[in-house]
């Protein structure tokens, strides 16, 4: 019996990393890898390099796709507008997260995937019921199945972590937006006070 096709949006290596090790049995994944919120060119390039080494060593993610939708900074900046002094895992980052999974489901109903889902729930600072909650809608919108996911359940992230280390990968210390990076500097700066 052949698989599902499955659309997995991606944020980054080591997100991906656990839910391909999980996931790559069950389904004929593409990994999806959208994200306008990473504000910087040469921090978006360098994850985006990361995720196509990591899928070409991963022997688990050997029969895994990768397709890199468009580097779109400005629509991240637009949704952004009125909730700039929101703080990290506020409205912005809902509107975030739609953003990057509408295209995402859009994306897969184009392209004849049977579902699709993501990699952010994996992360302990990423509202698996928002991301759950938006898939649904946009399921419905774009009639396509969602693959309800938190995968940080089940030792999820701490698996993310072992096998960051043991491909190496590159681990940034904030989500992408300029938003998460200045609160991410201004944590480390109070850490070293």
């Amino acid at each position: 019996m052949d698989k599902e096709r499955l659309l997995l949006h991606a944020c980054c290596a080591p997100c991906s990393s656990y839910v391909l090790e999980y996931l790559e049995n069950k389904y004929d994944i593409t990994v999806f890898y959208y994200n306008p919120n990473i504000t910087e060119e040469a921090e978006y390039n360098k994850r985006v390099s990361e995720i196509t080494r990591f899928i070409h060593e991963a022997p688990f993610a050997k029969n895994v796709k990768l397709v890199e939708g468009k580097y779109e900074p400005e629509l991240f900046f637009e949704i952004s507008k009125g909730l700039e002094n929101e703080p990290e895992r506020g409205k912005r980052c809902y509107k975030c997260y739609e953003l990057r999974m509408d295209e995402a489901a859009r994306y897969a109903k184009e392209h004849g995937f049977d579902l699709y889902t993501t990699t952010l729930s994996i992360s302990p600072h990423k509202n698996a019921d928002w991301l759950n909650e938006i898939g649904n809608r946009l399921s419905e919108k774009y009639k396509i199945d969602y693959l309800y996911s938190n995968f940080k359940k089940n030792n999820g992230y701490s698996r993310s972590i072992e096998l960051s280390k043991e491909f190496n990968l590159y681990r940034q210390n904030y989500c992408g937006c300029v938003f998460s990076r200045e609160e991410s500097q201004k944590r480390e700066k109070s850490k070293l006070k």
